[in-house]
């Protein structure tokens, strides 16, 4: 059932739902890329550089809020968006001037209870207060190499702009904050304690006195060790480890990266069409919380467990409205997981090193393939270490997958790779049963 509190400016009923609801051209080594990371940022001296606390500091003494980049330097997703930062792009210029800006480039000795977000990205953004209140989140990544869909200069701007418009009014909005602020507790303090990292020799800093590179976490790293914690203690990997930060879309919600939280289209026949979602709507909250870009949509999602459906208040035509949005059973393992770099890590855990890919219709006609039979094409082995069991197997790429450890279902990788996380044990050998040349062959391999 929808409902219509009223109509007005979009300024006015983002005030509203807040009050009432209670570079370089020339390719470089990762190592030039860091040092020269550092030393531009620095020269420029309008950021706070790996240094969090001084811009907490600066915050208090200024009054101003705090806008913290945790950015991956050799990573090339989002390096567009960072730079259009980084040179204060016309879009982001004014706003970011009301900022005190930190800029941190690596994961050790970060808060893992205060910052927490979607480990997979390689540019995440928090807005937030001194006294370490949460106003948002901004950064979506769904693609490997592909940004387009998820963020945009202008997209940042507006969250910017939103970020502010929460700053001035706080503190009186501070409770509808606190589950912005208050994620999960981890099982360590900061990365560096994760007993698998341990005997990477990290300290809480970077050495750029010697090879910075190799004394880095870098975040994917962390949503690793949040994994293999989990896999080492032989317990199961809960869902929201393995599908972690929903995207939207999954629910059938483009939204429009050049705007904080507005919807560009609605997906036919998906739960948002059903729920009455439509394109232009500007999401204004989730479940009370104040949304202020697709990444605040995601780090709902995210925390939601056994809920049937989602509070959303939005703009439409001017109005403001409320609708409940019905969520499906098992949305959450709707999601493609395969884009994320963690999902190599996990591969490497219980697929020997493969990586695998859905056949087309007509590849599983010709193999003789049954619709809700296991078919996936092998696309690469892993050759290294580790990575290398399924090819000391005899595995190769062009292989067909049609059986592992008793799984014979027709499943997408993203949905074999959570089954075999969470129905092996590290050290099992399972069976593998594949198509060469339209022949059957079986081998073993040992999960990690």
């Amino acid at each position: 059932m929808l409902h219509r509190p009223g109509s007005g400016s979009r300024l006015f009923c983002f005030l509203a739902v807040v009050f009432l609801l209670a570079p370089s051209a020339i390719a470089q080594d990762r190592e030039t890329k860091v040092r020269n990371d550092r030393r531009d940022i620095l020269a420029d001296g309008t950021w706070h550089y790996n240094d969090l606390q001084g811009a907490m500091d600066a915050a208090k003494t200024s009054g101003k809020p705090i806008l913290v980049i945790f950015r991956c330097i050799p990573c090339e997703a989002c390096a567009q968006l960072d730079e259009k930062i980084i040179e204060r792009d016309s879009a982001v210029r004014r706003a970011m001037q009301d900022y005190e800006c930190a800029r941190i480039v690596r994961m050790n000795g970060v808060d893992l209870a205060k910052f927490q977000f979607d480990y997979d990205q390689s540019f995440a953004a928090f807005l937030m207060n001194a006294d370490g209140t949460i106003y948002g989140r901004y950064g979506t990544r769904s693609h490997q190499t592909e940004e387009e869909g998820d963020v945009a200069i202008e997209g940042f701007a507006a969250t910017l702009d939103k970020g502010l418009i929460l700053h001035g009014l706080y503190p009186a909005n501070k409770e509808l904050l606190a589950a912005k602020t208050t994620g999960d507790v981890p099982p360590v303090p900061s990365a560096e304690k994760f007993p698998h990292l341990r005997k990477g020799d990290y300290g809480e800093e970077l050495d750029y006195e010697g090879k910075v590179v190799k004394s880095c976490i870098h975040c994917h790293q962390v949503g690793e060790s949040y994994r293999v914690s989990y896999r080492f203690d032989g317990k199961q990997i809960p869902e929201k480890i393995l599908f972690p930060y929903p995207h939207p879309k999954v629910l059938g919600l483009i939204m429009d990266p050049k705007t904080a939280a507005t919807v560009k289209e609605v997906t036919p026949g998906s739960p948002a069409a059903e729920a009455g979602m439509k394109a232009g709507d500007e999401i204004l909250a989730l479940n009370g919380q104040p949304i202020i870009s697709m990444a605040d949509i995601q780090w709902t999602l995210h925390h939601l467990q056994d809920e049937r459906a989602i509070a959303v208040t939005m703009l439409r035509d001017g109005n403001l409205a409320k609708i409940d949005f019905p969520l499906p059973k098992d949305w959450k393992k709707q999601g493609d997981i395969s884009w994320r770099v963690t999902s190599w890590d996990l591969a490497r855990q219980v697929f020997g090193g493969m990586r695998l890919k859905d056949l087309e219709p007509q590849q599983r006609k010709e193999l003789g393939l049954k619709e809700d039979q296991l078919g996936l094409l092998v696309k690469h082995v892993g050759k290294y270490g580790d990575h290398a069991v399924a090819q000391k197997a005899g595995i190769q790429p062009g292989d067909v997958i049609t059986s592992i450890s008793g799984i014979r279902e027709n499943l997408n990788e993203s949905n074999l790779l959570a089954r075999l996380a969470n129905e092996t044990k590290r050290g099992q050998e399972v069976e593998v049963t594949l198509l060469r040349d339209g022949k059957t062959q079986r081998t073993k391999i040992r999960m990690q």
